[in-house]
């Protein structure tokens, strides 16, 4: 990729130009492209991606977002369009004339259908479901970003990442408490979704992207599933939720390196999206570590 300039907040317009010109020009699959996308995040942490928006419109990216949605198939949107209609007028119509929107910057999402979800106790958990159509933008959006965002992930975070599962998540706590660490904390983080302040998100998103077409598609999608919180029940949602709680895992790595001055881990942890379990060593003499544990999450939750 171009290098960037001195100056990463501002983007020049003939740099933009010509990288995007560059990849336009670049045959590569996307697969590729997402390999390529994570080695350079990996190994630069300070790099701020620019000109890829216009992955995010390729046809072949398109594609593979509507083949990820149709896998989990779901409910049909506000605007009852069903997968089975869409396919009986031509899937390839409908990412055409995506496409051709997202290009002339004529995108904009629909509303979400809401729907109530018992989660026992009598409470319902609302999900909000975007139309296919929308779906199939924030599915390309996410094939885009996801590589990105990977590469600063925490070991300790689990869900909703490529190649890891709830197995590995429960071994790692089982695993912790068989060595001692028997103190064991659940964070609560339930309500965090609707609490998410789309600012913060923003920025933090916005220290590894240095694109003002795929930032203003960002905030379109965000921002059409209300005023504050993520919308859960939308493909990209997961992804945003693990870039707005990257800064508690990092707290954690850190906590799990401060205090094992004497070659042992005192304390671990495992988060699946918004169940978070710290672990921390039975002895005596770790459980300040404990009360330190929930209160620095806690914070960190509410400040991230």
């Amino acid at each position: 990729m171009p290098k960037e300039q001195s100056h990463p907040a501002s983007n020049k317009s003939s740099n933009n130009k010509e990288g995007k010109d560059e990849m336009i020009k670049t045959s590569i699959t996307l697969q590729d492209l997402r390999r390529k996308i994570y080695t350079k995040a990996k190994s630069e942490k300070d790099w701020r991606f620019w000109g890829i928006y216009v992955h995010v419109c390729k046809i072949e990216t398109l594609r593979e977002a509507y083949k990820l949605a149709k896998q989990n198939r779901g409910s049909p949107g506000i605007d009852g369009v069903t997968f089975e209609q869409i396919e009986a007028e031509g899937v390839e119509k409908l990412l055409k004339d995506i496409q051709t929107e997202l290009l002339e910057r004529t995108y904009f999402p629909l509303r979400h259908r809401e729907v109530g979800i018992p989660k026992g106790g009598g409470k319902l958990r609302t999900l909000k479901i975007p139309t296919i159509r929308d779906r199939v933008v924030q599915g390309a959006l996410k094939l885009i970003l996801e590589p990105i965002f990977e590469a600063d992930f925490q070991p300790g975070s689990f869900g909703y990442r490529p190649k890891r599962n709830p197995h590995e998540a429960v071994e790692k706590v089982a695993g912790a408490i068989v060595k001692g660490k028997t103190r064991v904390i659940d964070v609560d983080l339930k309500s965090y979704f609707d609490t998410v302040r789309h600012d913060i998100l923003f920025s933090k998103i916005a220290e590894r992207v240095n694109d003002k077409d795929i930032m203003r598609l960002i905030k379109l999608i965000v921002k059409s599933g209300g005023k504050r919180g993520i919308a859960q029940g939308s493909p990209i949602s997961p992804l945003f939720s693990n870039i707005y709680l990257n800064e508690v895992d990092k707290m954690l790595e850190k906590a799990k390196k401060a205090t094992n001055s004497d070659g042992y881990l005192h304390i671990e942890y495992a988060r699946w999206a918004d169940d978070l379990v710290i672990l921390v060593d039975s002895h005596s003499k770790w459980k300040w570590l404990e009360k330190s544990s929930i209160q620095k999450a806690s914070r960190r939750t509410r400040e991230a």
